[in-house]
């Protein structure tokens, strides 16, 4: 019996912390706070924590990787001091938030990076989102962005490549 109980409290707590944290327990709304990089943000929900939030659908430039300093500021400009709805698609393996991010005039954050050429179409996580695929394709044809360059290297060849080189160094 008291193991019973107190498996039935954990289980409860588990349920409460779960539902307390940002998009977690489904979409919210809040202010981006913060801007990481080209595809994350930080957004602090009405009366809640703060949480980081990847976009969801989509890959922007790693550090140090050319177009990088541009597309932060893209987002920057896009969302910093807004309020915005997110909508929670999933969590990724760093525990963020995996969403689509809608702002208040209903503009779609993820797809205007794309749009303006500031990122890629993630296909791996979004195999289905066409519509990204379509945003990218008008991107590299119109050559904005990064597609200026005429030889943009990805951001999973780029971190892939920067794991081999850690190994290398091993």
């Amino acid at each position: 019996m008291v193991k019973r109980l107190s498996l039935f409290i954990a289980l409860a707590l588990c349920g409460v912390l779960l539902g307390a944290a940002p998009g977690l327990a489904g979409d919210f709304t809040g202010r981006v706070v913060g801007v990481m990089d080209g595809d994350t943000i930080t957004v602090y929900p009405e009366g809640g924590a703060s949480a980081k939030v990847r976009l969801y659908g989509i890959d922007a430039p790693e550090r140090r990787q050319p177009y990088s300093n541009a597309a932060r500021k893209y987002l920057s400009d896009l969302v910093f001091g807004k309020k915005v709805r997110v909508r929670v698609r999933t969590q990724d393996r760093y525990g963020r938030v995996v969403a689509e991010i809608i702002r208040e005039d209903g503009v779609n954050v993820n797809q205007e990076m794309l749009r303006a050429g500031y990122a890629w179409w993630y296909r791996k996580y979004a195999k289905k989102e066409l519509l990204l695929l379509q945003l990218e394709q008008e991107a590299r044809r119109a050559r904005r962005g990064l597609w200026a360059d005429p030889r943009p290297a990805p951001p999973w060849e780029f971190r892939k490549g920067k794991r081999k080189k850690s190994l290398d160094d091993d």
